[in-house]
């Protein structure tokens, strides 16, 4: 680019701006174009520029299809950011790419010329590649076609950043003749782990195809185990941890830096985490930090502790401006200055602020806003009047907080909303709010950071390019995983590539693999009953395990193995010892259980698991109008505002408003008909 920059209207002094310069320069275009940014955040923005620009797009050339991105002004804002850069000299990371590629394609000699200097050209992890890239590197090597790429179709899981699997699908037509060398030997894994991420993968149908195998001859089985809800599955494998590494399973020791636990969603690692707390057990978590040091955990629970205990000026010095109320940092000096003088703390301080008009405009009637909230959660606390629970959902709503990620359009949003709704979960296993604080304050104060082997827990994606001797795989629930989400947004795509975060998460275990599922999960406060996922289907029934320890927590059903007449790929084993044990389970009487028989008997047994998958129905978006009230398996209930393509737009009445697939949606009073 700095040989050629004068192609693009730059000069070759230009500079590339970071992050925080770039989400800074949208900022002042948003401004400028009077939009409300609380509304349509920069990082938004950044985001839709960001993905056009890894698909290639320049503003002339976006799709009349996405038009309508931030707010039918995310084109024009794009144009204008394009702009500024130029008049600044300046490029983004992106830019990199896009321009260089437009240099290419509209500049034959200098192609020419950079195919004479790079005659050898070498990919890695080629299923990673966006659209910008593939399109860099064919204008490349189109002339001598002298290119080598590796990469895993199978593992291609980052389609939410712009990785388009459809690259290395690709690879022998864009270059016919082109050797083909599968890598198919695996020195990781045992045969049952391999052959069990062979099944699930096997149900994909863009993939190149492979037949994974090793040398080995040893090794068990995969483990599939379920459990009565989260906080069992958590228990158990807590249990087991300590098992392997004691060397109590008739095996040699395993040591905890050779465990993972991994997770779809990081909203799940709350669970595992206040269990490995709870008994001693040293765990790190990888790709983030831990569940109660997360910004929005350490928000609300600063809310908590000012509901229990108004002197906290730490906790108020947090929330004070959190959500934002237009109280800067003249605002909390006056509210300082004021406690001080007074010798009260920050929330007295802060009365005493409004009542005497101290500040003015939105900053006093905000300010007046809180103390009010402050004063009407601490009486409730005292009062007992309501359960903890529905207090802290009164808080999370009065204060606005929850409210504050909802209307947030940013990537990371829809994940802290998530373990919010965990953290309102764990107030469930404790008497009040007061007792939920000394737990937390205790189980923190006792974390260390000394060296010493650890259990990793992590999300799948963190993942990839690891391995482990024994690795655990909870969470395996339709909704879950698959993720719904994706799904909604990507239809049999999203899937496809959920399917391959399966085989990622099954190829990380070299000795021992265990997937795990809870029959049922609280969402919301309410105990719903969770579907086992589509993928344990697919697991190959020779190379899978079946868990069912009686008794294993005194109740009769600690942890409960997959019932044959409930999965087709456990269908053969009917009448089986397996089968009995597994029935004799009383996890098998919870409603989850039930309606995953019901399922199958309704869909047929026989029915592959193909037949299952999603389609994009245009029919079933006609069926709805603005103004319904409908309902959603996981979201609940809420009312259809728009349409948009294949999907509707719903205001939900506790999940917010959410873009969803229009075959998912039934009318509200169909919803007790719904076989699902």
């Amino acid at each position: 680019m700095r040989h050629h920059a004068e192609l693009i209207g730059l000069k070759s002094s230009f500079t590339i701006l970071d992050t925080d310069d770039q989400i800074r320069l949208l900022k002042q275009i948003i401004e400028a174009a009077e939009i409300d940014i609380k509304r349509w955040p920069a990082r938004m923005l950044a985001g839709i520029i960001d993905d056009w620009k890894n698909r290639a797009f320049t503003p002339s050339n976006v799709p009349v299809a996405e038009s309508g991105a931030f707010d039918h002004k995310g084109v024009e804002l794009y144009a204008e950011y394009q702009r500024r850069l130029r008049v600044l000299n300046a490029v983004d990371f992106g830019d990199i790419l896009l321009h260089t590629v437009t240099i290419f394609q509209e500049n034959a000699d200098v192609l020419e010329r950079w195919r004479r200097t790079f005659k050898y050209i070498l990919v890695d992890e080629y299923q990673d590649t966006n659209v910008a890239q593939y399109l860099w590197l064919r204008l490349l090597a189109d002339g001598h076609k002298n290119i080598c790429c590796v990469g895993d179709d199978d593992q291609s899981i980052y389609g939410w950043r712009g990785a388009e699997v459809g690259n290395i699908l690709r690879f022998e037509k864009d270059f016919p003749g082109a050797h083909v060398v599968r890598l198919e030997e695996n020195y990781r894994s045992t045969p049952h782990i391999l052959a069990a991420a062979s099944g699930v993968i096997a149900a994909n149908k863009g993939r190149l195809g492979k037949t994974l195998f090793t040398s080995r001859t040893d090794g068990e089985k995969v483990r599939l185990i379920g459990h009565w809800d989260g906080e069992e599955e958590a228990r158990w494998i807590g249990e087991e941890v300590e098992a392997m590494q004691r060397g109590t399973r008739g095996m040699s020791p395993i040591g905890l830096d050779d465990m993972a636990i991994l997770v779809r969603a990081s909203h799940q690692m709350r669970a595992f985490e206040d269990r490995f707390l709870t008994i001693g057990l040293p765990y790190r978590v990888i790709g983030g930090p831990r569940f109660y040091e997360r910004m929005e955990i350490r928000d609300v629970m600063a809310y908590f502790r000012l509901a229990v205990s108004p002197e906290d000026d730490l906790a108020f010095e947090r929330i004070v401006n959190t959500p934002k109320r237009g109280l800067g940092d003249k605002a909390v000096q006056t509210i300082q200055r004021t406690a001080r003088s007074n010798g009260v703390s920050l929330v007295e301080g802060a009365r005493l602020v409004c009542q005497g008009k101290l500040l003015g405009g939105r900053g006093l009637k905000e300010l007046t806003i809180l103390v009010a909230g402050l004063d009407r959660w601490h009486g409730q606390v005292r009062a007992e009047a309501d359960t903890h629970v529905e207090l802290a959902e009164m808080i999370l709503d009065e204060s606005g907080y929850t409210g504050f990620w909802q209307n947030d359009k940013t990537p990371e949003a829809p994940g802290r909303l998530e373990n919010l709704k965990e953290l309102v979960k764990a107030l469930e296993n404790f008497e009040n709010l007061q007792g939920f604080l000394e737990h937390v304050s205790l189980i923190m104060d006792n974390e260390t950071e000394e060296q010493g082997e650890k259990v990793s827990i992590m999300t799948l994606h963190a993942a990839k390019g690891l391995e482990f001797p024994a690795v655990f795989l909870p969470g395996w629930e339709d909704g879950l995983f698959p993720s719904q989400r994706s799904m909604d947004e990507s239809g049999m795509k999203g899937l496809e590539e959920e399917r391959r975060l399966a085989y990622v998460g099954i190829t990380r275990a070299e000795e021992i693999c265990t997937v795990s599922f809870a029959a049922n999960r609280r969402v919301y406060g309410q105990w719903q009953s969770a579907m086992p996922s589509r993928f344990i289907d697919e697991l190959p029934q020779d190379h899978v395990e079946v868990l069912t320890p009686p008794g294993l927590y005194g109740g009769g059903y600690g942890a409960a193995g997959m019932s044959a007449s409930a999965s087709p790929a456990m269908a053969g084993m009917v009448g089986s010892d397996l089968h009995e044990k597994a029935h004799k389970a009383d996890v098998y009487n919870s409603p989850g259980w039930k309606r995953l028989q019901s399922r199958s008997q309704n869909r047929g047994m026989s029915m592959p698991s193909e037949a299952r998958n999603m389609t994009i129905d245009m029919d079933a978006v006609s069926a709805f109008t603005e103004g319904e009230r409908v309902f959603h398996q996981k979201f609940g209930y809420g009312e259809v505002m728009g349409i948009e393509g294949d999907k509707l737009v719903i205001e939900f009445d506790k999940a917010g408003s959410k873009h969803v697939v229009a075959r998912f949606i039934v009318s509200a009073d169909k919803a007790d008909d719904v076989p699902f």
